[in-house]
């Protein structure tokens, strides 16, 4: 009886623990790389800095929630999961240009290679090839497992 207390109690630790982790290297993330204010500042909406940084905050929130509640065992749709996975696939393809422009990549990958006039190249290759993977994982491998 008490050992069971106890493991349960260890497993809540660990469970926020690890919770508080992950949440921390977001935040550190978003602040660290100024992520939020250059969405802003390349969406020319300043004002409108708080929609995104809610954004980030309900995603994360709403997600959270879906993964404890195990909501994979709904069947909804393609008409409402399309929509959802081309939002969830614009947020994690612009995380990762806002990690790339923050920290040059791209420059100083061209310049080391000395590929700078085929930088727009470089970049479509990238962008086709991240769809690419995309879509086959999603219409290929997901539904063949």
């Amino acid at each position: 009886m008490i050992a069971d207390i106890l493991q349960y109690l260890f497993l809540i630790f660990l469970g926020l623990a690890g919770g508080i982790a992950v949440g921390g290297g977001l935040v550190s993330l978003l602040i660290v790389f100024d992520l939020i204010p250059r969405l802003a500042q390349l969406a020319c909406a300043f004002r409108k800095a708080v929609w995104f940084e809610t954004a980030v905050i309900s995603g994360a929130f709403f997600w959270s929630i879906a993964d404890f509640l195990d909501w994979r065992v709904l069947h909804l749709p393609q008409a409402v999961l399309a929509p959802v996975g081309l939002l969830d696939g614009v947020f994690v393809g612009m995380l990762a240009a806002a990690l790339t422009e923050v920290m040059n990549v791209l420059p100083i990958l061209a310049r080391r290679l000395r590929i700078e006039p085929y930088l727009l190249a470089l970049v479509t290759a990238m962008m086709l090839g991240k769809v690419a993977g995309s879509l086959f994982d999603w219409l290929v491998f997901q539904w063949n497992v």
